[in-house]
């Protein structure tokens, strides 16, 4: 990176608001929102910096994230994408406090001890007999952070 545009970036959080809002108008054309906090100006401030030094984003990363967009159902940011399950066929074993568990999965649900289950979760909470997240209780994903 060069260093003026480094040493213009370290700066940034040093500054208190006011120099942050005449870096910004160096930036920017229009001001920020009146409402955006100094701790939030410092990271697009520096992103900006650095797209006009170095360019923007790709026409490829573009499309992405507008195709992430349109997959958000309105849910504050969460996108509406299915999420596959195991192939059918496919065995999950769980040990669960010493005793195995299989599950089967079919094409229009899974079979757990010869009883069809329409989830994963179902199977988890007839299981450990609370509910959970099964995908995450057979390890098909990992527990959100």
């Amino acid at each position: 990176m060069n260093e003026d545009i480094s040493e213009q970036i370290a700066r940034l959080p040093a500054m208190n608001k006011a120099q942050l809002l005449g870096v910004w108008a160096k930036h920017f054309k229009n001001p920020p929102p009146s409402t955006l906090r100094k701790q939030l100006m410092v990271p697009v401030l520096a992103y900006r910096i650095q797209e006009q030094e170095f360019g923007g984003l790709s026409q490829r990363a573009r499309r992405r994230l507008e195709e992430i967009a349109a997959g958000l159902d309105g849910k504050r940011g969460r996108p509406s994408l299915t999420m596959e399950g195991p192939p059918q066929g496919a065995r999950i074993i769980r040990v669960w406090r010493g005793e195995v568990h299989e599950v089967l999965c079919a094409e229009d649900g899974y079979s757990y001890r010869g009883k069809p289950f329409s989830s994963l979760s179902s199977i988890a909470k007839a299981i450990t007999g609370t509910h959970r997240s099964g995908p995450v209780f057979f390890g098909t994903r990992e527990k959100a952070k």
